[in-house]
């Protein structure tokens, strides 16, 4: 949810030199605020990551689940115009909207390789990005830096798994309509892997950039 600009303000840093440290604001500069409709609906969406895994695993209730991916998805772009529209932006609505995203994205993956839907190497790929990137957090935690703010690029990453999940499930049956989104659905998920790969990568270099007291791109010193 992109609900903070992506600007810095400086403060004098300590040293003879008196240089000037590039303090992210993102975040830090949103409200406290915790009982606001975007939040719900973040919380919404968090709650539904355990009924998608049951519809998926359980009863093999697939079109179920692609209801309740297509209610996230609504959701995930309802919040942040919400947010914005309102001025109901938070720290909390911030963290919270991310970790959707990727609880469904783990969640998919996993079950989707339990039911042979995509292949196991697909989701390694994907699990090493997340484990990279909570490394990189924890890093940058204990060096002082807040979260750096969601990349447009991991956004549209989460769109397109989010949009090629429902049809890869649609590809998985028989008949004439699995043929015809098949092509569709891994195009969907080539790309949007890719994106989420270097959505990535993109996040660890701004934090590296950080933390070598470098001002990122897109941040100003």
């Amino acid at each position: 949810m992109t609900t903070a600009g992506d600007r810095a303000a400086d403060v004098p840093a300590d040293g003879p030199a008196n240089r000037r440290r590039v303090v992210p604001r993102n975040r830090d500069e949103l409200g406290d605020r915790v009982l606001t409709l975007p939040n719900l609906l973040s919380v919404v969406r968090l709650l539904g990551v355990p009924l998608f895994l049951w519809l998926l695993l359980g009863p093999h209730a697939d079109g179920w689940a692609i209801v309740v991916l297509a209610v996230s998805g609504a959701t995930d772009w309802l919040d942040g115009k919400l947010a914005r529209a309102l001025g109901q932006a938070s720290r909390l609505g911030a963290l919270l909207d991310p970790a959707a995203d990727r609880l469904y994205i783990v969640a998919t993956l996993i079950a989707f390789v339990i039911r042979d839907v995509v292949p196991l190497w697909v989701v390694v790929v994907l699990l090493v990005r997340e484990a990279v990137l909570a490394v990189t957090l924890l890093v940058l935690r204990r060096a002082g830096w807040p979260p750096l703010q969601v990349h447009y690029l991991g956004k549209a990453a989460t769109f397109l798994l989010l949009y090629a999940f429902p049809l890869l499930l649609l590809a998985d049956g028989a008949g004439p309509v699995a043929g015809l989104v098949q092509p569709v659905a891994y195009a969907l998920t080539v790309w949007g892997a890719a994106l989420y790969l270097l959505a990535g990568v993109f996040y660890v270099v701004q934090a590296a950039q950080l933390l070598s007291g470098r001002s990122p791109a897109g941040v100003e010193a």
